[in-house]
């Protein structure tokens, strides 16, 4: 017996009932269309993006897109700084993904100064 919060939405494409979640994603089986869960407003809950729109999940590998200062680094984080197995958080203010930056170590960044590889 399903409960109406236990139930998934259909296919916005084919209007498939076997939907399931992939990470931040919903899932169709049938035709294999993929999309982001949205409230009855139309905005997406929860989804992450990087600097050019595209979806961000616990463990991608991102790319830094403009040179970063940090406080106690006499370098910073430079463009094209490779960050691997990232995870999505609720950060201090916009900062939504925590990360371990080689050279720098642990530290939170914005979505908005990555781009997923």
């Amino acid at each position: 017996m399903n409960r109406v919060e236990d139930t998934l939405p259909p296919c916005p494409e084919c209007a498939g009932e076997y939907t399931y979640e992939m990470g931040a994603l919903m899932v169709c089986p049938s035709c294999a269309h993929e999309w982001a869960p949205t409230d009855s407003a139309g905005e997406d809950l929860g989804v992450v993006k990087d600097a050019v729109g595209n979806i961000l999940a616990d463990g991608d590998t991102v790319t830094v897109v403009k040179t970063l200062k940090v406080k106690g680094s006499p370098t910073g984080i430079k463009s094209g700084t490779k960050v691997r197995n990232i995870r999505l958080v609720q950060g201090v203010g916009d900062h939504d993904i925590d990360c371990k930056v080689d050279g720098i170590g642990p530290m939170q960044l914005k979505s908005s100064v990555v781009k997923k590889v």
